[in-house]
């Protein structure tokens, strides 16, 4: 396998600014669709690299690296934090709040590795840009935001990313989690679910505690939908097939002699059989609505929350890039993975031109860390990955990635 060229290589200087860059990001995070600040110091990194640079779907940056003729590939990364009060007792620690949408002020943190993925895509942008001289084709990265939502590839799509950038054979993007720091995991197929969610509002008819014969108790209507919801994956799902419904909130009521008239709870519904999803998703409606019937309530409105698509890894191209890391990284540093229920909106960039796409997972823990016990997982106030070999790693993943297809080899 052809060896990645030296100007396309860390060196002492740009590793050192590649931590750099990271923990300026990790003490500077901001919510979801509001990542003005991030933004525009992308936006100049990228510019200055010599990248022509574009905004595309509010907060996201779009930078196109444009070499001669040959493939066109393109890489994203992801740039949102999360409303998560930081507790990893790190000195570059972010200290940063934000307004959510109803506007409660909260904490943010970059608990999900995003500040990884941002000065990941710098780093090997920056390199691309500097080493010319070894590829040829179009490099185009996407800092894409809101992916805590859902709301950011979508919104980029919308916004005509594809009528503005080049259109890439591939789409490739990564992921930092819990694993082994220096190791990279990758499965083809089905790669992570499809996820719903959704508010819930439960209309009953309020009354004084001690009456309650006046009342019709959302509290008790709410509650005899939460627990035969429960009987949706377990008796209407096939146990071969996955599926995951989770009640996050359940709210109602101020005072513990008054039945309020109206309960709200939330529902995540995970997939990846889009059949499965529909028998889950009609008989979630179904139970809902006919919980609300048989109390003699008002039909409940059911609103969406968000809606990420599914993730899946084109096998072949897949199966392609696992023999690349093989040779980058060795192959008793590359993990066959399995399918995972967390979500992802990174597939909807891709899907929305029809070309495929992959999506790895590079680890974040020490081997003391590991041996210790659970590390602090993805969206915990602890999770702080290591710098090195993390960083890096990510960085000669992206490379070796862009690499294959755009390399003079």
């Amino acid at each position: 396998m052809t060896r990645i060229p030296a100007s396309l290589q860390l060196t002492a200087a740009s590793a050192a600014e590649l931590i750099s860059t990271y923990k300026h990001l990790h003490a500077h995070p901001e919510l979801s669709m509001q990542e003005h600040r991030t933004a525009d110091f992308l936006s100049r990194r990228l510019g200055d690299a010599g990248l022509e640079v574009f905004r595309c779907g509010g907060t996201g940056v779009v930078g196109a690296l444009r070499n001669g003729p040959g493939p066109v590939v393109a890489f994203r990364a992801d740039t949102d934090g999360l409303p998560v009060l930081e507790d990893t007792g790190r000195d570059y620690a972010s200290e940063a709040t934000g307004v959510l949408e109803d506007g409660t002020e909260v904490p943010v943190m970059h608990a999900c590795g995003h500040d990884s993925h941002m000065a990941v895509a710098l780093a090997t942008a920056e390199l691309f840009a500097r080493g010319t001289d070894a590829w040829a084709g179009t490099l185009v990265f996407i800092l894409q935001p809101g992916e805590e939502t859902a709301a950011g590839a979508k919104a980029m799509v919308e916004d005509g990313l594809w009528d503005k950038a080049p259109k890439p054979e591939v789409v490739y993007g990564q992921h930092v989690m819990g694993g082994l720091a220096g190791t990279v995991t990758l499965m083809g197929g089905a790669a992570m679910t499809t996820a719903d969610s959704f508010r819930v509002t439960v209309m009953g008819q309020g009354s004084h505690g001690s009456m309650p014969e006046h009342s019709i108790d959302p509290i008790v209507l709410g509650a005899a939908m939460v627990m035969r919801l429960q009987t949706v994956v377990s008796r209407q799902v096939a146990p071969q097939s996955a599926a995951v419904l989770t009640i996050g909130s359940f709210n109602a009521g101020l005072k513990e002699n008054v039945i309020p008239d109206r309960a709200v709870f939330t529902i995540n519904v995970r997939t990846f059989d889009p059949k499965v999803r529909r028998t889950v998703l009609d008989s979630l409606r179904r139970i809902i609505a006919h919980e609300a019937l048989a109390s003699g309530a008002p039909e409940p409105v059911i609103e969406d929350i968000s809606n990420f698509p599914p993730l899946y890894n084109d096998p072949e191209e897949a199966g392609k890039l696992a023999e690349q890391f093989r040779g980058e990284f060795g192959a008793e540093k590359v993990v066959q993975g399995t399918p995972v229920m967390g979500s992802e909106d990174f597939g909807a960039l891709a899907s929305a031109i029809g070309v495929p796409s992959v999506f790895w997972f590079f680890g974040g823990n020490s081997a003391e860390t590991l041996a210790a016990g659970a590390p602090p997982a993805n969206h915990s106030p602890f999770f702080a990955p290591i710098t090195d070999p993390t960083l890096a790693t990510g960085v000669r993943a992206a490379v070796r990635a862009l690499y294959s297809k755009v390399g003079q080899q």
